[in-house]
């Protein structure tokens, strides 16, 4: 079912102000934005993952259904599904290193920030403390870096969300992407 962003925007204002009798008809429009998201994440994540994007996708939602009174708009609903999805996977790998620790590693791509065609669990990992120590010295830029890389957001999606303008999203995400490269490895 194909919408206009600006159709999910008003359901979630109303779902948000209380109407309820909309929440089947907002979930049937957000199911394939966010499983959009859910394949990105997987298409980093090794080929026989247990979790599949569907999966992602209904514990992402339900953890974001917790949340209504912060869904502003599509935008903004999409890039908290994209951190909530990010969390769920980080969680998942931690426990899969824990569990698996010394034995076959969870293998996970990073192909768009180039660390390389396979990244193992601690790569993965490495990434995501690398983003918290950027959300601690700049938190902008490690949200954008998120919402971009993960979340799959435009440009002017991410300055709506993060209420800058076009220009500061891409000297940001310039930014970031550097000092990442310079945390992680090229």
């Amino acid at each position: 079912m194909e919408s206009a962003p600006g159709e999910i925007t008003r359901l979630l204002a109303e779902v948000r102000g209380g109407n309820r009798s909309v929440e089947s008809q907002l979930a049937e429009l957000l199911y394939p934005e966010l499983h959009k998201v859910a394949e990105r994440y997987m298409r980093r994540e090794r080929g026989n993952h247990t979790l599949q994007p569907t999966v992602l996708v209904n514990e992402a939602y339900m953890q974001l259904a917790h949340r209504r009174n912060d869904w502003k708009s599509r935008a903004h609903f999409i890039a908290l599904a994209a951190q909530v999805m990010r969390q769920i996977l980080v969680d998942y790998a931690r426990q899969n290193h824990a569990v698996k620790r010394g034995g076959e590693f969870l293998r996970v791509e990073f192909n768009p920030l180039t660390l390389g065609s396979t990244a193992s669990i601690e790569k993965f990992i490495a990434l995501d403390e690398a983003l918290s120590r950027l959300a601690e010295w700049d938190p902008r830029q490690a949200r954008i870096v998120e919402l971009r890389f993960f979340g799959g957001l435009t440009e002017e999606e991410l300055a709506e969300v993060t209420g800058t303008s076009v220009r500061t999203v891409r000297r940001d995400w310039s930014m970031a992407k550097d000092w990442l490269h310079s945390q992680i490895g090229r």
